[in-house]
C-alpha cells in the first residue's frame, strides 16, 4: 500500500505539504505530492496536518485520526506566559489518592510531547501501591549511603529520613510515574525529560501538583539499579525519568520571579 494518497480533487499542487516534510520523503510531480523516498517518512504528520484542503492522507498518520485545531481556542500571549509561569515543582501532598483515570491523562498528554526525530519511543510504569513506594524511599537512602560522595552531599536528608522519618524522596506523593525505554535507546532520556515536562505542565488543569523525584533518579538512573527490580522493569528496558504526582496540599497564591534573563544577539566579527 502506498504511503500517501492524494485527493486529486481538493489538492491545489500548492506544494505546502512537500516543504514542511522534515525528510524530504514528498516532492511535488504533475499530479501534486509524491513518495519519493517513503522508507524515510517518520510519521510526523506534517503533511497531513498543513494541508489546507485536507487533500492528502498518510497511512503512517491517518487523516481520520487527526483534530481539528480551529475547534480548540487559542490562548493569548499573556494566557500562555501566565500558565507556563505558574507550575510550581509541589513537595507536600495531600494522602488522597489520585484516581487511575486521571494518571491516565497525564501519561496520555506525555506522550505527544516532542522526541528526536521523532523517535518516540518512552513507555511509562505508574506506581499507586503505598507498599512499594515506601521500599523505593528505602532503596533510595540506602543508594545515598553506600555511595561515599552521594551520602556527604545529601547527609542531611538522610539525617532527615533515619532521625525524623521525614520523606525527602517521594514527598508524601501518593503516586509515582516512570518514563522507561529500551536499554540500547541512546535518546531514551532526552525524550522522556521532554515527555514529563508535557505532563507536568498538564498536571494542575487536573488540580494535581508534581515534581521531579531527583534523589530516586539518583539510584533509578544508575546501571544494575535495584529499583528495575522493584518496579518490574522488563528485561531490555531501563528507567529513564520519574516524577512524584498528588494533589498539592497547599495552593500558591503568586508567580514567582527568577534571575534576570541573560541573552545577546550573535554580533559576527568583521
Amino acid at each position: 500500500m502506498d504511503l500517501i494518497t492524494v485527493n486529486q480533487e481538493e489538492c491545489t499542487k500548492c506544494g505546502i505539504c512537500a516543504r514542511e516534510c522534515p525528510t524530504i520523503v514528498l516532492s511535488m510531480g504533475e499530479n501534486g505530492p509524491e513518495a519519493v523516498a517513503p522508507l524515510a517518512c517518520i510519521a510526523c504528520g506534517h503533511c497531513v496536518a498543513v494541508c489546507p484542503n485536507e487533500a492528502i492522507d498518510n497511512i503512517k498518520t491517518p487523516l481520520a485520526r487527526q483534530l481539528d485545531l480551529t475547534a480548540f481556542p487559542k490562548l493569548s500571549a499573556e494566557e500562555a506566559e501566565r500558565f507556563l509561569r505558574s507550575r510550581r515543582s509541589i513537595r507536600c501532598y495531600k494522602k488522597t489518592t489520585v484516581p487511575r483515570e486521571d494518571l491516565l491523562k497525564l501519561v496520555e498528554v506525555a506522550r505527544f510531547a516532542p522526541t528526536a526525530s521523532n523517535m518516540q519511543g518512552v513507555s511509562y510504569v505508574i506506581v499507586d501501591d503505598q507498599k512499594t513506594l515506601q521500599e523505593s524511599i528505602e532503596l533510595a537512602i540506602k543508594w545515598l549511603e553506600n555511595d561515599a560522595l552521594l551520602c556527604d552531599r545529601f547527609a542531611n536528608y538522610i539525617k532527615a529520613y533515619r532521625e525524623d522519618g521525614i520523606d525527602i524522596v517521594l514527598r508524601g506523593a501518593p503516586n509515582l510515574i516512570l518514563a522507561t525505554a529500551a536499554t540500547d535507546f541512546s535518546r531514551g532520556r532526552e525524550n522522556s525529560v521532554f515527555s514529563l515536562a508535557y505532563l507536568e505542565l498538564y498536571a494542575p488543569n487536573l488540580g494535581l501538583g508534581s515534581c521531579w523525584a531527583g534523589i530516586l533518579e539518583v539510584c533509578a538512573l544508575s546501571a544494575n539499579s535495584p529499583m528495575l527490580k522493584l518496579f518490574n522493569i522488563p528485561e531490555g528496558k531501563k528507567i529513564t525519568g520519574a516524577v512524584m504526582v498528588g494533589y498539592p496540599q497547599y495552593s500558591y497564591k503568586r508567580i514567582v520571579d527568577r534571575d534576570p534573563l541573560n541573552v545577546t544577539f550573535y554580533k559576527r566579527e568583521i
